[in-house]
Order: structure tokens, then C-alpha cells, then sequence
């Protein structure tokens, strides 16, 4: 069974920055893409970028382009979700994902077999 604990969460002034962490045990994680998510209250939960296992090929919403970056350490168990530019829009709880294999759109949430708690990122105007 797969755990993925996220950190690095937090309040922050639009314009700002925060990296968010994710570590993860229970399988080997160099073999499994991951993903970020996120939503807000009353929002349905959207996606947010993804990486390959090896880190060749990243994906990212629309939203968040440019402005943030995911990227992980094999070596580590963790993946990594750089935001900058912060804004108040941005405000949600953020999730951590696990995708079961390359196979299905890594831009959908149904395509994740194992999820962190969510960390809580706050961007104030």
C-alpha cells in the first residue's frame, strides 16, 4: 500500500512563492508518474501538472503555466511542485497523486490510484 505525505503548504501574499513536497513509500516510486490536484471549497478538483517516472515529460493546466513547475528525485521518494508568481485564484487544498502505470490521461484525476492528504496553500490578495 502506497503513502503520500505532502508538505510545504501555507499563507502566502499574491506574487509570492512556496514549494510543495511529496514523499512517498509503499512501491517503488522511480517506475510511477505523479500528479498535482487541487480544489477548492465548493470546486470540483482539478489538475494541476504531472511527471513522467523518469522526469522526461512534465504537463500542466492552463492556469498554472509558467508559473509553476513540478519536478521530482527518484532518489528521494519525492516529487515537487514549484509556484511562484502566486495568485489569490490559486487558493485550494493541493493533493498528491500516484498514477498506476504510463496507460490514460495524466490530466485526470481517475487515472490516480493513491492520494495524499492535501496540504492547505492560502494566497492572499
Amino acid at each position: 500500500q502506497v503513502q503520500l505525505v505532502e508538505s510545504g503548504g501555507g499563507l502566502v501574499q499574491a506574487g509570492g512563492s512556496l514549494r510543495l513536497s511529496c514523499a512517498a513509500s509503499g512501491r517503488t516510486f522511480s517506475n510511477y508518474p505523479m500528479g498535482w490536484f487541487r480544489q477548492a471549497p465548493g470546486q470540483e478538483r482539478q489538475f494541476v501538472a504531472a511527471i513522467s517516472p523518469s522526469a522526461i515529460s512534465t504537463w500542466y493546466a492552463d492556469s498554472v503555466k509558467g508559473r509553476f513547475t513540478i519536478s521530482r528525485d527518484n532518489a528521494k521518494d519525492t516529487v515537487y511542485l514549484q509556484m511562484n508568481s502566486l495568485k489569490p485564484e490559486d487558493t485550494a487544498v493541493y493533493y498528491c497523486a500516484q498514477k498506476p502505470s504510463t496507460i490514460a490521461n495524466y490530466r485526470s484525476a481517475r487515472s490516480y490510484d493513491y492520494w495524499g492528504q492535501g496540504t492547505q496553500v492560502t494566497v492572499s490578495s
